[in-house]
């Protein structure tokens, strides 16, 4: 189908200036993803009242969303004799000390996430401007430096995403596939929307949550009424 017929076919499920419930927007997700032959991701889009440039107005954390993400994570870990040891037998795809250093020195990074023991933060610190802005820099804060790596591996694996609010106050995050069930995908969206509305900082003033919209990889993006979800939370 070309992309004009699909632009037609979309406009006729649903109205681009209409706001939906979650369970109505992944409805129409899904129905939209059926034209394409692979397996698209679906996106959540939020424009938060914030201004990040201020330190008690930013917004990030980390989530382990109840049914993954449905993508596949490499893991590289920092970490040393017995705590490497059980990084690898926790699933993860890289794990090394010095030799990673230079790895990442020499331009390869492959990996999606980056963990580390505290004992080795001195040693990241020198991929620190590398890992930084590609958004990999391990982080206490989102227990991506932990003496637990098993446990941080797990969740990493498991689909546990971090979120983080851009420059212009939007948060991006793939909270799972097309193919998944409805239920699972609105589970999904609403733990994550859930957990951008805890991480509310101190400085944020008026509208917290001003838009949400939710779209597939190469879909159109719909509008979610997040009023409409809180009134059918407090019903339930």
């Amino acid at each position: 189908m070309s992309k004009s017929k699909n632009t037609k076919a979309f406009a006729e499920k649903f109205d681009r200036r209409e706001s939906y419930s979650i369970a109505k927007a992944v409805e129409i997700i899904k129905d939209c993803a059926k034209v394409r032959k692979y397996d698209e991701t679906v996106d959540i889009a939020i424009n938060l009242g914030i201004d990040p440039k201020h330190a008690d107005q930013q917004v990030r954390g980390m989530i382990s969303l109840p049914n993954g993400t449905g993508a596949s994570v490499r893991v590289a870990v920092f970490a040393k004799d017995a705590k490497a040891d059980e990084a690898k037998k926790a699933g993860a795809d890289i794990v090394g000390a010095d030799d990673l250093v230079e790895q990442i020195k020499g331009g390869t990074i492959d990996f999606d996430r980056c963990i580390a023991t505290p004992d080795m933060m001195g040693m990241v610190g020198q991929v620190a401007k590398v890992l930084g802005p590609k958004g990999l820099m391990p982080n206490p804060k989102l227990g991506t430096v932990t003496p637990d790596v098993a446990k941080a591996v797990e969740e990493a694996k498991a689909g546990a995403i971090e979120f983080r609010a851009e420059k212009t106050g939007i948060i991006h995050a793939g909270v799972g596939k097309a193919s998944f069930d409805a239920d699972k995908l609105v589970e999904n969206i609403a733990a994550f929307i859930e957990a951008i509305n805890k991480a509310k900082p101190s400085g944020a003033k008026g509208t917290y949550m001003k838009k949400a919209t939710l779209s597939s990889t190469m879909g159109p993006g719909i509008k979610l009424d997040l009023s409409a979800d809180a009134e059918e939370k407090k019903a339930a």
